[in-house]
């Protein structure tokens, strides 16, 4: 019986998935429950999850980037739920939500309906997110500075930029260079490091896609398809418009990472593997295939495995250069020049924030887009309007303070403490906290947490095409195909590869399809 039980392992089929974050994951779970094929995980680092993990610092827990779970796509919002049941609350609006489990309200291992807010900050004023020019925007901007943001709307109407040559063309057909220079310019750059005119249009489709001035117009007037209709859990779930605009959504009761903390639980259970501390370092090619993948450990040592299909997250610069075969000299140029911008978050702990609403209650924002000058930090997370448990003191206020960065210059190079000392310093320096107020902080570095669109990703099409001659490869998610896909994104270019090897089929356009289209990713 042994015996046979070791054969039939030895002539099961193996696929090797570089990468624990939520695309590497849903590959594994998704073969495990719909094929015979072991799932083996690889990753660097020591914990799971990605860059959607939840760091946790002395009981308050940090969610990197902020990731709200909702999804145009029925196939990803029943997965979650799958994993993690809805938690039924007192006060959300559940009543149009057709979970696909319910729990009670003592579970731990729930997903809680969740309110959403968030604000632009500017000039020690609060904007809608998105923008939409009613009352508040038109005190805040003043007569004349809405003045001409609406006479520069009308010129580029009549004059739009064609072709859209770029990311500065992009934002001004859709909201007038005046507009564009108050709210988005500055923003983009500070994100990006790099010049608007500098990057591609493409960043603007995959991001903002479906938002302008004329859509903000219409979000505030009746009839017009912008009035919010009554708040309904159920677009969390069901997105039925732009849902930047939605007043509820998902989230896990201890952080995303929780959702991929019972992925990788139920992987686990179900047979298969997950190295931490494991960096691939070298994909054996024969031919059209990747035969076997070659891993240095944390420890000194080295593993190999047989690899009859092979899925990768890893950062396309370095997938290129592990081929055993390596590639032609124009795909290792264009893949050696692809940029990435790196993620700071300071986690900063106070006794209570100096900025209240209108009423004087505490701030409801999720997140504020920070867009005053003189300060770097580019979004303020509040850590307790996410979820109650995110903080371990509800009497204290748990803030993430971004930065978005190049690894290398004064930012990423600044130590903890300095850093920790800085950021305090902006949240002082525009009103959002007072000194002395500050009392803990802490730093998590996340490295290629944005694939850029400038350097050589131009040419980033032969870099795709090259990755298709090999016929058991799967681009899979954010680092996988250099594209700023959300979670759920990742998760479909998963799915989708999987149900290609159930299929017999391999048609790589299908993978990089997801968020490609020209809709925006946002609606439905």
């Amino acid at each position: 019986m042994a015996s046979s039980q070791r054969a039939d392992d030895a002539h099961r089929r193996t696929a090797v998935i570089i990468g624990a974050g939520p695309a590497g994951l849903t590959a594994a779970l998704e073969l495990l429950r719909r094929t015979d094929i072991q799932p083996v995980v690889l990753e660097a680092s020591h914990a799971i999850g990605g860059l959607s993990r939840t760091v946790e610092y002395k009981g308050n827990r940090i969610d990197i980037g902020g990731h709200r779970f909702f999804s145009r796509s029925e196939r990803v919002n029943q997965w979650w739920q799958q994993l993690l049941p809805l938690q039924t609350q007192a006060g959300a609006d559940t009543s149009s939500i057709d979970p696909v489990s319910a729990c009670e309200t003592d579970r731990r291992d729930v997903l809680l309906v969740r309110p959403r807010q968030s604000r632009i900050y500017f000039a020690r004023k609060f904007f809608d997110y998105p923008l939409a020019l009613n009352a508040n925007t038109l005190r805040g901007l003043g007569f004349w500075r809405t003045l001409r943001i609406a006479a520069s709307y009308l010129r580029v109407r009549l004059r739009p930029n064609r072709p859209e040559r770029n990311l500065e063309d992009f934002f001004i057909n859709r909201f007038g260079r005046e507009l564009y220079q108050t709210f988005f310019q500055s923003y983009t750059e500070k994100l990006w490091g790099t010049p608007c005119a500098d990057i591609s249009a493409d960043w603007g489709a995959q991001r903002i896609r479906g938002l302008s001035l004329l859509a903000a117009v219409r979000n505030c007037i009746p009839g017009l398809g912008g009035a919010k209709p009554k708040t309904r859990a159920s677009q969390a779930c069901s997105p039925a418009r732009e849902t930047s605009l939605i007043d509820q959504f998902l989230y896990p009761r201890l952080g995303p990472g929780h959702m991929w903390q019972r992925a990788g639980d139920e992987i686990l259970a179900l047979g298969g593997t997950i190295h931490h501390g494991t960096t691939v370092h070298r994909l054996c090619v024969h031919r059209d295939r990747i035969q076997g993948v070659e891993a240095a450990q944390a420890n000194g040592g080295t593993m190999a495995f047989r690899a009859d299909f092979v899925f990768s997250t890893m950062p396309i610069p370095q997938l290129i250069d592990s081929l055993s075969e390596p590639a032609p000299a124009n795909v290792r140029a264009i893949a050696e020049g692809l940029q990435f911008r790196d993620f700071l978050t300071v986690g900063v702990l106070v006794q209570k924030l100096a900025l209240t609403e209108s009423d004087g209650s505490p701030l409801r924002d999720n997140w504020i887009y920070i867009q005053e000058p003189g300060v770097r930090m580019t979004r303020l997370q509040i850590f307790n309007n996410w979820s109650p448990d995110m903080v371990a003191n509800e009497d204290t206020a748990w803030l993430g303070l971004e930065y978005v960065c190049s690894e290398g210059d004064d930012l990423w190079s600044m130590p903890d403490a300095a850093l920790q000392t800085f950021a305090a310093r902006e949240l002082e320096s525009i009103g959002v906290i007072q000194a002395g107020s500050v009392l803990d902080a802490c730093v998590v570095r996340a490295p290629k947490a944005y694939p850029a669109y400038f350097g050589t990703y131009e040419g980033f099409g032969e870099v795709r095409d090259y990755l298709a001659h090999f016929c058991n490869l799967f681009p899979i998610g954010r680092n996988g195909q250099h594209r700023y896909n959300n979670q759920d994104h990742s998760m479909l270019t998963a799915m989708l590869a999987v149900d290609q090897i159930v299929s017999g089929t391999f048609d790589p356009a299908a993978l990089w399809s997801v968020n490609a289209e020209q809709a925006y990713h946002e609606s439905r």
